[in-house]
């Protein structure tokens, strides 16, 4: 069935520079005349209504049991941050109202957010940085991971465990289930045996389900599974743990479940628009206690004694009432923790970068966010660092189908 995504999105041209950004950036407001979109639908509840995502009981006993030899190489493999995130992540207070209400001004075609006076989004040298991913370098491409046949799960699983009754239960239909392979690292550890790696490897399986690919409670699909096990063979994730963000950014934008690391959002929103560092502050920010910033700030030079400017905005009407006013002086388009970084855009103008992740290529637009990636620290590689590259024209057949298939997925 073909989308209709109504005459002004299908009208937009191939991007031509800041000027084009902004004459389309009228249109691309007009979010209530997507159909399905969650913007006209106030009362749908997409996000659990609770503060609290769910926790995790087994995680923390878990990541305890550690020897220090598996916590080493979840280390060399760029699993730091994700390991304290996850070892903090039953303090962690996700505040729905304000996430939900993010959603609804994400819009599925451009996969940026849309705000009065300009567009945002989450890019990828940020996200590998807030989450402390191996960063991409150009001449990389073999090295980037990314699911595209069918999994044998089994063939994975099977480095930590060669027993059929654990496998059996680790497994089920297309998921695999973290408890079960948490049970197992526990029994090991305490069985004070030395296969270390297999314990890295099974424990890297926890850690990144629960941080970077949350899809169901306790359970990953296959295909995050395949990308988890590349880490340790140096593969950079950073592109399937941010296309897998915005297939599900555009999931909930159209009233169907949200998944993604909800983590890596909450940490764009806080260095973007909820926080900003103050010198000469001596009280500590109540609001960071319970935020992701409260345990990985310090790398983003951002201390817990900050200034929270959202401190009043309470509930979802305010959060929507806030947001959807925003301006570019409330909105950091230049967190300290990006200055001096390279930002990679389009070789040249009419092409569009996807990004490489689980299963489908998704829609990567950072070139229409000029004021976020701003000139004076943007350099346009010679050759695109996100393959494949290629002309995007809106309404072709490629474009449908790259559209049907982020909803399906």
């Amino acid at each position: 069935m073909k989308r209709n995504y109504s005459a002004f999105a299908e009208d937009i041209p191939a991007y031509s520079g800041p000027k084009a950004a902004r004459e389309t950036h009228a249109d691309l407001k007009q979010l209530s005349a997507i159909p399905g979109h969650i913007y006209t639908r106030p009362e749908l509840q997409i996000l659990p209504g609770q503060r609290q995502f769910s926790k995790m009981p087994w995680l923390v006993p878990m990541l305890e049991l550690l020897p220090p030899t598996s916590i080493s190489l979840l280390k060399e493999w760029g699993l730091s941050t994700t390991f304290v995130l996850a070892k903090n992540y039953n303090k962690l207070v996700h505040v729905w109202e304000s996430v939900t209400a993010m959603v609804e001004l994400w819009h599925p075609q451009t996969n940026s957010f849309i705000f009065p006076e300009f567009e945002a989004t989450i890019l990828l040298e940020e996200l590998e940085i807030m989450l402390g991913l191996p960063r991409y370098q150009r001449g990389e491409e073999s090295a980037i991971s990314y699911t595209a046949e069918q999994i044998n799960s089994w063939s994975i699983l099977a480095y930590i465990t060669t027993k059929k009754n654990d496998l059996y239960s680790m497994t089920s239909g297309m998921h695999v289930h973290l408890l079960p392979i948490a049970q197992w690292i526990i029994s090991q550890c305490k069985r004070k045996t030395t296969n270390y790696t297999a314990i890295a490897k099974a424990a890297a399986i926890c850690i990144c389900g629960v941080i970077l690919f949350p899809e169901a409670d306790g359970a990953i699909s296959f295909g995050n599974l395949s990308i988890i096990d590349s880490i340790s063979e140096g593969m950079k994730i950073g592109q399937a743990v941010l296309g897998f963000l915005y297939a599900g950014l555009t999931s909930a934008a159209l009233g169907g479940p949200f998944y993604g690391s909800v983590v890596a959002l909450e940490l764009w929103m806080g260095m973007h628009i909820q926080f900003r560092a103050v010198e000469d502050l001596t009280m500590e920010c109540k609001t960071m206690l319970n935020h992701p910033l409260a345990y990985v700030g310090g790398r983003l030079h951002m201390s817990p004694r900050a200034w929270c400017k959202t401190a009043q905005v309470k509930g979802i009407h305010a959060w929507r009432q806030y947001l959807r006013s925003l301006t570019v002086a409330d909105f950091d388009m230049r967190p300290r923790f990006m200055h001096g970084r390279t930002i990679h855009l389009p070789q040249h103008t009419g092409l569009a970068l996807r990004l490489l992740g689980n299963g489908a290529l998704v829609s990567y637009n950072p070139d229409r966010c000029h004021l976020q990636c701003g000139a004076a620290r943007t350099v346009v590689p010679l050759l695109s660092h996100f393959p494949p590259i290629q002309e995007r024209k809106r309404g072709d057949a490629q474009d449908e189908r790259d559209m049907r298939s982020a909803v399906v997925h």
